[in-house]
């Protein structure tokens, strides 16, 4: 395991650790143990959020902390009022029964696959695989194609998983549960299995669903001696749940598992009935990375010597996040010459070209290395 992932996986499992006993303490009215081990396991959560590279990652840590050291806080008050300290502990049991629209976002999207820029053999591939068994139910009873199941879309960061996994919930008009490793597993109000069973109870209770776990590695790595208990409970009960809905049923269910490194996940979801349908979500291609510049320059100024051709050309290897950044970067070198008093411009080719060279792609080759070698099943 890489130092960055195993110090990642340690501090899981502290932050588990810590915020189980906290939360034990609170429930049995030892407050003032509670509160140490609430503390303490904030302060774990906030070491994780440093470490992660993913800003959405990061910020739902910082908030779950801080509603930790919520908590803690109160538990002064607890301890010196027992009448308060009985009522919290019935609100607290109360809660512990609240659906999973308190913490899963749930919501119909309204982009397509036409809205996204090229891809066109990965939108082919998820079609087959999942949208027109859903189109077309009679021939897909017939020929024995079952409804839902599990998809893993995995490959370089910035390459439109989450947009592809809204599209493909908008193409069958199905509700989209959006759920983070962090809100499932830090959520210090009840255990996360449980938070696992009720995002498939709330999906089941639609006529058709998906389910979409980004950076699903965090929630399911590969399980080792010693790692985090939370890991060890939580990877059974997502198998059990993708094996127990019936694929043949009216209320079908798709679930979808995003990830920047699928040689970390655990290889139990990879088998047959779970994850079985894996697509590689590759860079942009010449078509794409046009279409991309046509988007994100389509509101800003342009000059007439901007050629999107031979832009196209300079931005093999980048990803689609990078081009939105690029598109952005160039169009604030005329924006703060104008608010420094200038006149103000159009943005030039210039100005797109000394952005282009000053920032590299995010992804290295090295890494798109590992991505063919887990397609051709050699990692």
């Amino acid at each position: 395991m890489e130092p960055a992932l195993q110090n990642m996986a340690v501090s899981f499992s502290t932050f588990d650790r810590l915020k189980s006993k906290g939360v034990a303490a609170y429930q049995k009215g030892d407050y003032l143990t509670a509160k140490t081990y609430l503390i303490e396991a904030a302060e774990s959560l906030i070491e994780l959020a440093e470490a992660t590279k993913s800003p959405e990652v990061q910020r739902q840590h910082e908030e779950i902390a801080a509603e930790l050291i919520d908590l803690a806080k109160d538990c002064d008050h607890l301890h010196k009022s027992p009448k308060d300290a009985r009522r919290r502990q019935r609100e607290k049991e109360d809660d512990s029964g609240a659906s999973a629209s308190d913490w899963i976002v749930k919501d119909k999207p309204t982009i397509g696959f036409d809205d996204i820029a090229g891809l066109d053999d990965v939108k082919e591939e998820i079609r087959l695989k999942m949208i027109y068994p859903f189109a077309h139910p009679e021939l897909a009873k017939k020929y024995g194609i079952s409804t839902g199941g599990g998809l893993l879309l995995y490959g370089p960061p910035g390459t439109g998983k989450t947009m592809i996994a809204r599209a493909v919930a908008r193409e069958i008009d199905a509700a989209f549960f959006l759920v983070s490793p962090a809100q499932m597993m830090s959520k210090w109000v009840g255990e996360a299995e449980q938070n696992v069973q009720k995002l498939f109870e709330a999906a089941k209770a639609e006529d058709a669903s998906v389910i979409f776990l980004d950076e699903t590695e965090a929630l399911v790595p590969k399980r080792k001696s010693g790692g985090s208990t939370v890991m060890q409970r939580v990877v059974p009960q997502i198998l059990q749940e993708l094996e127990g809905f019936d694929r043949n049923s009216d209320r079908a269910l798709l679930f979808i598992g995003a990830t920047n490194r699928p040689w970390m996940l655990d290889e139990a979801m990879l088998r047959p009935g779970r994850l079985d349908s894996k697509v590689y979500v590759p860079l942009p291609d010449a078509v794409a990375r046009m279409r991309l510049l046509e988007i994100y320059f389509e509101d800003r100024p342009l000059a007439d010597d901007v050629d999107f051709g031979d832009l196209c050309d300079k931005l093999d290897g980048y990803s689609g996040a990078d081009i939105a950044n690029i598109a952005l970067q160039s169009a604030q070198l005329p924006f703060m010459e104008a608010i420094a008093g200038k006149e103000a411009r159009a943005i030039s080719y210039k100005d797109v070209l000394a952005v282009i060279q000053s920032t590299p792609p995010s992804v290295k080759q090295s890494d798109l290395v590992r991505y063919e070698k887990f397609f051709q099943g050699r990692d």
